[in-house]
């Protein structure tokens, strides 16, 4: 029941040194590139995609990455990480039956990411008498889409039975909820750890949303930019914006500026699980050509000669 040291800054393919900006960055390229609706090795992208997020959801939180890299490629080595030796997994519970060891499948995160960046488990200890089993805790990767409309997944629970030393695996379906939030605990009645003459504990997964390429969680709302011509945001357009169900058509008012948002309704989460949905956000950017053909170039010459603005004028500036 090993776990294998996960090389987080090669998955991204950055540096140490990288910035938080540069790793979501290389983050939203790789996760657009290897995201399982669009690539067309779906298996192999699956699992890419899996990783890519593992690594950011470390190097992306300033207190993981500092733990990451205080770990080190030897933190299984003698002298390495107090406790490290062995590389097992810290799903040890405190219950009845002396500290079972779990592992996870199915969950979106490798056993690596549970030991060191995972939750820890709730025992269950009592004096005397029958006792519950202790809790189980274990985080679950989940996806926009399905928070949007809800998934079932098949998740297996593994851990060594401390009385005959043998593997032992549960596999069961849990069922996530439409409208599910980051941090969210989902419980899973009876398949934490046996009790000792009484019930078993239960198994709580700690809801981690993937993050998305394109969109931006923000609160029942989501947020995605719209990158515009220069002439778009100057003379209004009707413009495809993408949604989680798909594109829609949304009508670009003329002479919009750069960060003006335009809201989307009911195009964002479920509220509670339930059918109202929270809005979509598009944020305008405009993006200027890098390479103009001859007549492009006669065009914008003759635009700065019949144009009367000048922005500098607003500075001060001449």
């Amino acid at each position: 029941m090993g776990a294998e040291f996960k090389d987080y800054y090669a998955i991204l393919g950055v540096p140490k040194t990288a910035s938080a900006e540069e790793l979501k960055k290389s983050y939203r390229q790789l996760a657009r590139q290897y995201h399982p609706d669009v690539a067309t090795d779906k298996r192999h992208a699956e699992e890419k995609f899996k990783e890519i997020n593992e690594a950011y959801q470390v190097l992306g939180e300033p207190g993981n990455r500092q733990k990451y890299d205080t770990l080190g490629a030897d933190w299984n080595q003698p002298g390495g990480v107090p406790g490290a030796q062995g590389a097992r997994p810290r799903r040890r519970s405190s219950g009845p039956s002396g500290g079972a060891e779990f592992q996870f499948d199915g969950t979106g995160f490798s056993d690596f990411f549970e030991q060191f960046f995972g939750q820890q488990n709730r025992g269950a200890e009592s004096r005397g008498g029958p006792r519950r089993g202790a809790d189980v805790e274990g985080d679950l990767a989940v996806e926009l889409s399905e928070v949007l409309s809800g998934a079932v997944r098949s998740i297996s629970l593994r851990h060594e039975n401390p009385r005959t030393g043998e593997e032992e695996t549960t596999t069961f379906r849990v069922r996530i909820p439409a409208g599910v939030r980051n941090g969210q605990i989902i419980r899973v009645a009876g398949k934490g750890e046996e009790g000792h003459g009484g019930v078993a504990g239960d198994l709580l997964l700690r809801v981690r949303l993937v993050p998305h390429p394109d969109f931006q969680v923000r609160g029942d709302d989501l947020v995605t930019e719209l990158e515009l011509a220069p002439w778009e945001m100057v003379l209004g357009v009707n413009a495809t914006v993408q949604t989680l169900e798909g594109p829609v058509t949304i009508r670009v008012p003329a002479s919009s500026l750069p960060g003006q948002q335009l809201r989307v309704r009911g195009k964002g989460l479920p509220m509670d699980g339930g059918s109202i949905k929270g809005d979509l956000f598009a944020v305008l950017t405009v993006s200027f050509p890098t390479e103009v053909n001859d007549a492009e170039r006669e065009l914008w010459k003759k635009l700065s000669e019949v144009s009367t603005f000048n922005p500098r004028k607003r500075t001060g500036a001449t």
